[in-house]
């Protein structure tokens, strides 16, 4: 059914004045412009209104006034989403996280710290770093994308493989609901079975079921040491083979990351000269990544990951000498993204499958590009059968972009399902994905998942119009 929302008036206005302030509130086209966009192809939404509030408080009497008056009300984290979760669809009110950007407690004695959503991903790490205790989640945006958006997508990156994503680091939570009611969602605690698990239903719900203001984070000790290997392919499909046969020899690399041909050449020129050789014949790169606080027992695992890497026919294996080359290496993969999305327009798709059927899912994906007329390009963690796939436009026509490829994108997805996997790893759902949700639930479960959001928001004001739960399809 369709919704019905109200705009802000001059009384809202007046009313928001009173809880942030007048600096704090925005009406400005091109302000309204740059929080109406993330990285989701060339989306833009208009909120009526952009609100930085500073305190839990303040976010607490926003949702009221919203909840009271019945605005739609959007969270948006840093503006590095790429399934659309933070676009202001509906309009109404868009609540910008990035003033609660403080780490309030870094505690060492029990390994944990508690931060506001507004802190980027990779100053948390620094300030953890000095203290020789490691947060791992780092998605390849991690230089500016916000914890409060990892949260609400548990996001994951290289490090996912072998320490886990977000919602594996995840205490405890201070939301505010959409009535402007606070709560915590569980305890500081290792441990918790007091009712149900109300932490983990808030990561990944991106924004629908509450308002997240502060995040008890789990820490561990810092490893020593670290080693790179960068491992050519003259097949991309062998590559991806050697993933699965590196787990089970036994190694669990702390990363393990793929890069087909066309990914490399892009990133290497969006992202400056390397020093070292590319050669013609190379389809794929694996970048894997060892860590721990024994270098010999670390020497040991790339001898044994170089021995299956062999076995599956790759070429040279490059090793990273210093920190420099190995920030250089790093960068490559981390601006592959970015690199994609300056040369072409395009679509991504964020597929995971079980680990061994990476093979099976790339070979998959390139079949289809074939039926419907579209080059991709793919990466991802390897490790964590997590493939990006970036469908470029090309020489499509608009017709064949707007008409066919959806139908191919289904196949796609439906290659996922049938490999035991699903439609998104770590990018959630969003705008983007939500038509593509009754493939991998039948409708029973999507009406258990929206009964779940009226329970939260019954007037259905937090991010509406994304992961299908308005109903709207």
């Amino acid at each position: 059914m369709q919704q019905n929302y109200n705009r802000l008036t001059s009384i809202t206005f007046e009313a928001l004045k009173q809880i942030v302030g007048q600096d704090f509130i925005s009406t400005d086209k091109e302000q309204l412009e740059k929080y109406g966009q993330d990285e989701t192809e060339d989306f833009v939404f208009y909120a009526d209104v952009v609100v930085k509030p500073q305190t839990t408080e303040q976010v607490s009497a926003i949702a009221r006034l919203c909840y009271e008056h019945q605005i739609p009300l959007t969270t948006r984290g840093a503006g590095t989403g790429l399934s659309g979760g933070a676009l202001p669809v509906k309009g109404g009110l868009l609540l910008s996280t990035e003033k609660l950007n403080r780490i309030l407690d870094i505690d060492t004695r029990n390994l944990q710290a508690t931060v506001e959503p507004g802190v980027i991903n990779y100053v948390f790490q620094e300030e953890v770093k000095k203290l020789g205790l490691f947060y791992p989640p780092d998605p390849a945006s991690w230089g500016s994308c916000s914890l409060g958006g990892n949260i609400a997508h548990s996001s994951g990156g290289p490090k996912a493989v072998k320490y886990g994503t977000t919602r594996d680091y995840v205490l405890n939570l201070e939301v505010v609901l959409a009535n402007g009611d606070i709560i915590w969602t569980g305890a500081n605690t290792l441990k918790y079975s007091t009712g149900y698990n109300l932490t983990h239903l808030m990561i990944g719900s991106e924004g629908t079921l509450g308002i997240v203001t502060k995040i008890v984070f789990k820490l561990i000790p810092l490893p020593k040491h670290d080693l790179l290997m960068l491992v050519p392919f003259k097949s991309a499909e062998k590559a991806c083979e050697a993933v699965g046969a590196t787990f089970r020899a036994g190694i669990t690399p702390s990363a393990m990351e793929f890069m087909e041909r066309d990914a490399i050449d892009w990133s290497i020129k969006y992202a400056g000269e390397v020093n070292f050789e590319i050669k013609q014949d190379w389809e794929a790169l694996l970048l894997v990544e060892v860590d721990g606080n024994n270098l010999d027992v670390l020497m040991q695992d790339c001898e044994t990951i170089s021995g299956i890497m062999q076995e599956h026919e790759c070429d040279e294996i490059l090793f990273a000498e210093g920190a420099e080359q190995k920030n250089a290496l790093w960068k490559i993969r981390r601006k592959v993204g970015e690199a994609v999305k300056s040369n072409s327009v395009y679509k991504e798709e964020d597929t995971v499958v079980k680990r061994a059927e990476l093979p099976a899912l790339l070979k998959g994906v390139k079949a289809i590009g074939r039926k419907y007329g579209f080059t991709s390009v793919c990466y991802g963690h390897a490790g964590d059968g997590n493939l990006h796939v970036n469908i470029i436009k090309g020489d499509l026509s608009d017709a064949a972009w707007e008409n066919d490829l959806p139908q191919g994108i289904t196949e796609i997805f439906q290659l996922c399902k049938s490999l035991g996997g699903t439609i998104s790893g770590e990018h959630g759902i969003g705008l983007v994905q939500q038509h593509y949700l009754p493939l991998v639930f039948p409708d029973y479960q999507l009406t258990l998942l929206r009964n779940i959001k009226k329970a939260f928001d019954p007037k259905v004001i937090l991010n509406p119009g994304k992961l299908l739960l308005d109903g709207i399809i």
